[in-house]
């Protein structure tokens, strides 16, 4: 394969940058964002994701030359030279959980507006089925006034970033590829094999590939309801759900997930965009939306038992001096993207409880910006809580002292992820 591509990658979150700076060790890659905030940190060396050591990072850059290495910048000008332009941009969905689409269409029209004969645009934001060949073609097409498989082609390879996860890192997760012709499949296919040390695997076509991304999680999603409505049946049996897990955990094909709170980029959204989309074909998913009503309705679940149990010791809730640990949407991260901590926090506001919200992986200015939430900085053993609550499963709250914390014996302790030692808490989900 040549080394000729001047490789393009849209957007430099969570997805964008890892993949941005294991292709630019091999070729020339032109990092770029719309957020000029976003660009500055990374030319500093720091990237707030904290996918991306600081090392690392300036080494890339620092390694700039006409073959190889990262530029970054925010300005489409810069795009120009490039001929494989790589779209990883946030697909959301809006207050009606239907898929958002503007960020994904802005983006195809910037490139459309640079595109020239023979560019490939590969897109890795996770779709409905149809959506690169329905909805993006057609703006690339308008914007550029080229013809898609005569003059320019496309492909699509879905992201499969776990963000915090030192593990399986992007070089380390097979890569689905497709490609819009045969040809452009190949081309596609041959460039990521150039960094994906786990592999690829090239799909028959872009729906495909599309399809495959949006069930992975449309699965996890629905895997995990399942646990938490098992939850909900063992709570009023007298049963610990995690004593059940692990019994039922030692048969050699029992699927082992953990119920709680469901949210993030992916697993969270995801199953929406699977979901309208046959909507749209005229079938109604059951399962898929039975799933995603359990999970949304999880925050709201945990604080109604919680309540009772705060009746029940004699505590007064309105009021109520509440701690919550962690809230971002996963452990060892600071995602707060679509973070369903948030349900529990407003409804502890919706009962007037006086609520702390502690969390060490989190920038507060951001956490208050994007979801107006104050969260503290650091845990003062001299506040006394009613009710603390282990939201997420940071590693740094092991080393808490939750029973300094606690304002007396009344004091009521309620595990999330069931990660507390047992002597700690009163009660787990």
């Amino acid at each position: 394969m040549s080394d000729n591509h001047k490789i393009a990658v849209i957007g430099l979150g969570y997805v964008g940058l890892p993949l941005a700076v294991e292709f630019a060790k091999k070729f020339k890659v032109i990092g770029y964002d719309i957020n000029k905030t976003r660009i500055d940190e990374l030319l500093n060396g720091s990237d707030s994701t904290l996918e991306i050591s600081n090392e690392k990072l300036l080494s890339v850059i620092s390694s700039l030359t006409d073959d190889k290495g990262l530029f970054l910048s925010n300005d489409v000008k810069d795009l120009c030279s490039s001929n494989i332009y790589i779209v990883t941009v946030p697909t959301p969905i809006d207050s009606n959980n239907s898929p958002l689409l503007t960020p994904l269409l802005s983006a195809s029209e910037m490139i459309g507006s640079v595109l020239k004969v023979n560019d490939i645009v590969i897109y890795e934001s996770t779709v409905f089925p149809g959506c690169t060949e329905e909805d993006c073609v057609p703006v690339l097409e308008n914007a550029s006034k080229l013809k898609f498989n005569k003059d320019f082609f496309c492909g699509y390879s879905p992201e499969r970033i776990n963000p915090g996860d030192k593990k399986h890192t992007v070089t380390k997760i097979k890569k689905i590829t497709s490609g819009s012709t045969p040809r452009a499949s190949k081309i596609i296919d041959d460039l990521y094999s150039r960094i994906i040390k786990a592999g690829t695997f090239s799909a028959p076509s872009i729906k495909v590939a599309e399809a495959a991304k949006v069930i992975e999680n449309s699965q996890r999603d629905i895997n995990i309801a399942f646990v938490n409505e098992l939850a909900k049946i063992f709570n009023k049996l007298d049963i610990d759900t995690n004593d059940v897990l692990e019994a039922a955990s030692t048969k050699w094909n029992f699927l082992n997930f953990s119920p709680g709170l469901v949210g993030g980029h992916c697993i969270g959204v995801d199953p929406y965009y699977l979901a309208q989309k046959a909507q749209k074909v005229g079938y109604n998913p059951e399962i898929i939306l039975s799933g995603r009503r359990m999970n949304d309705s999880m925050g709201e679940y945990i604080v109604s038992q919680i309540i009772k149990k705060i009746i029940l010791r004699g505590l007064q809730v309105n009021g109520l001096k509440t701690l919550i640990l962690g809230i971002t949407f996963k452990e060892n991260c600071p995602d707060i993207r679509n973070t369903k901590v948030v349900d529990i926090i407003n409804e502890l506001y919706n009962f007037s409880c006086n609520v702390d919200i502690y969390d060490p992986w989190v920038n507060v200015d951001e956490v208050s910006k994007d979801l107006g939430i104050n969260v503290i900085k650091e845990i003062d053993y001299k506040q006394k809580y009613e009710l603390i609550i282990l939201a997420v499963s940071h590693s740094e709250f092991l080393d808490l002292d939750i029973n300094k914390l606690k304002k007396n014996n009344k004091s009521f302790v309620y595990d999330v992820k069931g990660f507390l030692r047992d002597d700690f808490i009163d009660e787990r989900l």
